[in-house]
């Protein structure tokens, strides 16, 4: 497939890092050839020799004095090789995605270094994106330099909308504007929402998106976290994620880094490699299942102190991953003044939900609350402060309008 009709310019215009493209083909040189090509430092007077690391089941991490060199040393950008090895065998073993083969990864930075790395690849300033409203608002802060003409699609208990994705999606093209080419999805967990959408709304909205001829741009950071049967989109369509997507674009993304980071930072991947390598596929389930154990109890902790003083103020949907709860304030026009301006000063603090929207200015009943850290005691007491708040701000509005 011709992947050129959805890059931007600038990633148009790219190209690739002369010593970069060379280290491609120098992974297995000759014994006797004489490394006179990069500026890289001599290992030999690098500070750390080697590591000893202690984990939380008790046990240690060893890196070697060979490990650690490597970990020091300028990488190939895509990534440490073995991690690189050990991501492609997870992807495939979890996923199974078709045309595997075509596809390629690589290690961003971290957080959202590669969504915006991603978005600057398809997006030019002027162009359409499509959405779903909520949306996680910094990936809207990374929209928001680009002045882009937006479908917002709503969502419902299932996620995205198909209908409304389809109507959207039409009367973008009967417009006469820019046609949308990318649409930006967070499947699992949806953070705010925590709703996880179902194979059968993927295949809807994979199928529209097809007939729409978009680019389907998945985030998936809680594919991990999901609290009942877990869902994978890669094994339904051929999106871009956190780490893999068709090999064009995936070379498009390295070019960028090869003008931005140029080598990652080679000690974190080690770490995570060697971790795995210790590990093995059931030391690392075994870690999922205590992780998805304890936000599963931390969750469901926050939901009994919600309905134990929020019922009759407030709205919420049950998440099936994640780590967040949506709440609705159906008295309230706007969340945003309460939260922003006396919800410190009542010692509670929760984002409001016109953050999630891309018109922030309009008014917002809604907010997110975490769970992932906070005490049993905290969520508590933090609901009930949370309900005192709301009828403080009820009986405010109620006065203003009189």
């Amino acid at each position: 497939m011709d992947y050129s009709k959805y890059l931007s310019v600038s990633s148009s215009n790219r190209r690739p890092s002369g010593f970069s493209e060379m280290e491609k083909h120098l992974t297995d040189p000759l014994p006797s050839a004489v490394w006179l090509v990069s500026g890289m430092p001599n290992p030999q007077l690098f500070p750390f020799c080697d590591a000893a690391i202690n984990l939380s089941d008790g046990s240690v991490l060893e890196i070697s004095k060979e490990v650690m060199a490597t970990g020091l040393q300028y990488g190939p950008t895509p990534g440490y090789v073995p991690l690189i090895e050990q991501l492609k065998e997870m992807t495939l073993r979890t996923h199974n995605p078709p045309r595997w083969t075509e596809s390629d990864l690589l290690v961003t930075v971290g957080c959202q270094d590669g969504l915006a790395k991603a978005l600057e690849m398809l997006l030019d300033p002027g162009d359409c994106v499509v959405v779903q409203e909520p949306c996680y608002p910094d990936v809207l802060c990374i929209l928001a330099p680009l002045k882009l003409k937006y479908v917002i699609v709503t969502a419902d208990e299932r996620g995205m909308c198909p209908v409304a994705l389809k109507k959207g999606l039409e009367e973008a093209r009967l417009s006469g504007g820019p046609v949308p080419k990318v649409l930006y999805l967070v499947p699992t967990a949806c953070n705010p929402t925590g709703i996880t959408i179902d194979e059968a709304r993927r295949r809807e909205i994979y199928s529209i998106a097809s007939e729409y001829d978009l680019i389907i741009l998945e985030d998936d950071p809680y594919l991990f976290l999901q609290y009942g049967e877990e869902v994978s989109a890669k094994c339904i369509n051929h999106a871009s994620s956190s780490f893999c997507g068709p090999a064009p674009l995936i070379e498009r993304i390295n070019w960028h880094m090869q003008a931005s980071v140029m080598c990652p930072p080679g000690i974190s991947q080690v770490m995570v490699s060697e971790l795995l390598r210790k590990w093995g596929d059931d030391g690392f389930k075994k870690h999922v299942g205590k992780l998805r154990e304890f936000y599963k109890a931390q969750r469901d902790v926050m939901l009994r102190a919600v309905e134990e003083h929020l019922t009759g103020l407030c709205e919420w949907t049950v998440p099936k991953g994640g780590i967040f709860i949506w709440l609705k304030v159906p008295g309230l026009h706007d969340t945003t003044p309460m939260l922003v301006k006396r919800a410190v000063l009542k010692g509670v603090v929760l984002l409001p939900g016109k953050d999630f929207m891309v018109d922030d200015k309009k008014q917002c009943q809604y907010m997110r609350a975490a769970f992932s850290c906070a005490t049993k005691g905290q969520m508590w007491k933090g609901m009930e402060k949370l309900a005192e708040l709301i009828r403080e701000e009820m009986a405010l509005q109620q006065d203003s309008q009189h």
